[in-house]
């Protein structure tokens, strides 16, 4: 018996990842809700039980939003000088929507990375062959 081995065009890892597709076929959903993985690609039948992209989105998020908005909040007290009341009114909503913006779209960028350079759990190499 032999096996089916599909082939499917290249698929920009980078794209596919914000656009929260397979990283094979470029066509399944990678997200079942806002965060979480489906089982498998509907289109393909790839697994996504290879996808493990840890707290590294969320790492990169606080990164860049902290260091964005951070930057905009001291531009906007040394030109203008609002009340600390208004920094927060404006900051904690612009915080909020910029992280939960970004933090899906790196999920899925890092995770088709993960597939296309086949990343894995790391192993001590004893030196023995």
């Amino acid at each position: 018996m032999h096996e089916d081995h599909a082939h499917f065009p290249a698929v920009d890892p980078v794209r596919a990842g914000l656009k929260g597709v397979c990283p094979l076929c470029g066509e399944g959903r990678l997200f079942d809700g806002f965060l979480s993985l489906k089982p498998n690609c509907e289109a393909c039948g790839l697994d996504y039980g290879f996808a493990d992209a840890g707290d590294g989105p969320a790492v990169f998020v606080i990164m860049i939003i902290g260091f964005v908005v951070v930057g905009m909040a001291l531009w906007t007290e040394l030109t203008f000088e609002p009340p600390l009341w208004v920094h927060l009114l404006l900051w904690a909503p612009v915080t909020l929507v910029l992280c939960l913006a970004l933090l899906r779209a790196l999920k899925g960028v890092l995770i088709t990375l993960q597939y296309k350079h086949t990343a894995r759990e790391g192993a001590i190499d004893d030196g023995k062959r």
